[in-house]
């Protein structure tokens, strides 16, 4: 039998993102378990726990993953081309002049369906 337990860094990294969501969910269940702290201690409270929580799961490899890909799509956003205003302002007018446009046609193309279903069924003419 050749079968491989995992006991190395994926068991590690589940262990650590369920602790995560754990201090998550306590977090929030300390919210309304203490209902007699006032709302900005409960507050804090899911604060701080959130916080843990995303510090913990930082420190796993999906967490290290997911920080890289946070900072590649930063400096891809950084590449970007973006408009300027006087180009943002004549896409809208075009997508307004458009939506207007084809509004009008369903509208008439409607008005144009109902006369041919009235004709059809004899209810007007």
């Amino acid at each position: 039998m050749n079968a491989k337990t995992e006991t190395g860094p994926g068991a590690l990294d589940r262990l650590l993102l369920i602790l995560a969501a754990a201090m998550i969910i306590g977090g929030i269940a300390a919210f309304y378990y203490f209902p007699q702290l006032p709302v900005l201690v409960r507050a804090l409270i899911v604060l701080g726990a959130t916080v843990a929580g995303i510090v913990t799961a930082m420190m796993t490899v999906p967490g290290k993953e997911l920080w890289r890909f946070i900072v590649g799509s930063r400096i891809e956003v950084r590449k970007m081309v973006w408009p300027n205003r006087q180009e943002t302002m004549q896409t809208t007018m075009a997508v307004l002049v458009f939506v207007l446009v084809m509004g009008v046609f369903f509208w008439v193309l409607d008005m144009f369906l109902l006369w041919v279903t009235r004709i059809l069924t004899g209810q007007g003419g």
